[in-house]
């Protein structure tokens, strides 16, 4: 039998290289940065949408095909507080999916003797990466908001063998103590930039960061900062992370019987699986939050006001059933909002996610827009 880990690494970066449109050096850093090294003892994945916990002493041979395959690895529950052998409960970190590592390394587009900004430690694997990336020269400020996983992300990197500056906090305040920047890396899922990312990096610096925009789809989100101390980027791509600890939504309040229902004429499944640039419409116009709960027997679209708990609504589709109806909770018909926005998407020919692009001003305001930085999108802004 050969050594796993040696074969492991192989066979990762071969699976990177096969996806196509990476280049050789981000080969070349899931070579040098073994992932083993980053994954604990006891973890679990999510292959076919299933938890499979595994677990190195136990079954080892499935602890090594796992961790040097395609699937992300969950390394914490609950912040913590769940045991990660149970497989059930929030996900709150992880080793993320090789190939979106891949991808946001790419786009990121670190150069040797670059001073890099990460935002979320995790397991520190990514750390490594950039600091392969960036060599001897160059130098990676690592930021993490939870304490116990800093800790090890700390241990696993220095018994990889790097060493980059390490710090605890939220990573939405940056670091200024080591600015300016010229890449910003973010590895958490994101609904707002932070403007301290912006003020750390130089003019002509890149942020790449997942971006959720509240409805549908999340992006890859890439901004050039400019001299004038703004932003401008657009949406080369997809990804799926855990959201910034700082920016969770906030849980909405339970039916209390003040509701209403109301009839609707568009079917659940319209708005919910709306394409891309869909989505991207209709979170700029409205601002709004929805996501979908697909059930034996039903189709839901849950929608909120991300700044009221108490403003939410269900559109709801049953099976076998021609009819389709709304349960709308607080004053703000959220449902008509996000129809009124689809729509507009449809009359300006369906434009999809390559079209669309965002500016972050030196106010820190956060402006999305379609082809052009003057076409804003906004919902407090007159239909055209």
């Amino acid at each position: 039998m050969g050594d796993p880990a040696s074969e492991g690494v192989e066979r990762l970066a071969r699976y990177v290289e096969g996806l196509g449109g990476n280049p050789a050096w981000v080969m070349d850093a899931f070579r040098a940065v073994p992932r083993h090294l980053f994954v604990p003892a006891v973890a679990f994945a999510t292959p076919d949408d299933v938890p499979v916990v595994i677990d190195r002493d136990a079954d080892p041979g499935t602890w090594w095909d796992t961790v040097y395959s395609k699937e992300p690895i969950i390394t914490q529950l609950d912040d913590g507080a769940t045991d990660l052998r149970t497989a059930v409960g929030a996900y709150t970190s992880s080793s993320s999916a090789p190939a979106t590592v891949a991808e946001l390394l790419r786009v990121l587009d670190p150069e040797p003797g670059d001073s890099v900004l990460e935002v979320g430690t995790g397991t520190g694997w990514t750390a490594a990466l950039l600091s392969h990336v960036v060599g001897e020269h160059g130098r990676v400020t690592s930021i993490e908001v939870d304490a116990s996983v800093a800790e090890q992300a700390a241990k696993n990197l220095g018994d990889a063998g790097f060493h980059p500056v390490l710090l605890v906090g939220d990573g939405a305040d940056g670091c200024a103590h080591f600015a300016p920047y010229d890449r910003v890396h973010v590895t958490c899922g994101i609904r707002r930039v932070p403007y301290a990312w912006v003020e750390q990096c130089r003019p002509g610096g890149v942020i790449v960061a997942p971006f959720s925009p509240g409805v549908g789809e999340e992006f890859v989100l890439r901004l050039r900062v400019s001299r004038d101390g703004t932003a401008l980027g657009r949406f080369p791509g997809f990804a799926y992370y855990m959201r910034m600890r700082s920016q969770r939504p906030i849980s909405h309040v339970p039916d209390d019987g003040t509701g209403r229902y109301v009839p609707t004429a568009v079917h659940p499944r319209t708005i919910g699986l709306a394409p891309p640039g869909a989505d991207l419409a209709m979170s700029a116009l409205t601002g709004l939050h929805a996501h979908v709960s697909r059930e034996e027997d039903r189709f839901v679209v849950y929608v909120r006001d991300p700044d009221h708990a108490d403003r939410w609504a269900a559109a709801t589709h049953r099976r076998g059933s021609r009819d389709h109806e709304v349960y709308q909770m607080g004053d703000r018909p959220l449902w008509e909002e996000l129809l009124d926005a689809y729509f507009r998407w449809v009359s300006w020919g369906e434009p999809g996610p390559e079209r669309f692009g965002m500016t972050v001003t030196s106010g820190g305001e956060q402006l999305i827009w379609l082809d052009t930085p003057e076409r804003v999108l906004r919902h407090d802004l007159p239909r055209e």
